[in-house]
């Protein structure tokens, strides 16, 4: 998908800001108490998602993850299909104090590749 240049320039900017997570890594983290948070469109967490994740979708990010996870030391792994969406929902989330919010690198896509 192509992105406008200012809209990438964001995106990018936000990675600057925040940790990636390794695709590999999510399951174990996961595990000890990570979230992973799909910030898709509900039509799209429905087509397929990370198993035990939860959906706040980016449009209502701001407005309903405090009635989602409401400690702000949780692990977050933010996700999209690529990157994008989920690396500017983790810098997003880092803003409103949530410390231990990173993103996914490469999103769902490379997730599941990692699980094949």
């Amino acid at each position: 998908m192509a992105y406008t240049e200012k809209f990438q320039t964001l995106a990018d900017t936000a990675r600057k800001k925040v940790d990636e997570v390794q695709p590999a890594d999510v399951d174990q983290l996961i595990a000890q108490g990570a979230v992973a948070l799909d910030i898709r469109d509900k039509e799209e967490h429905d087509a397929g998602h990370i198993p035990g994740g939860i959906n706040v979708s980016r449009g209502k990010l701001e407005m309903n993850i405090e009635g989602e996870i409401s400690d702000l030391d949780t692990t977050i792994l933010c996700y999209c299909n690529a990157y994008n969406r989920g690396v500017l929902s983790a810098a997003t989330l880092r803003d409103m104090g949530y410390k231990n919010a990173k993103f996914i690198a490469g999103g769902l896509n490379a997730y599941r590749k990692c699980h094949k």
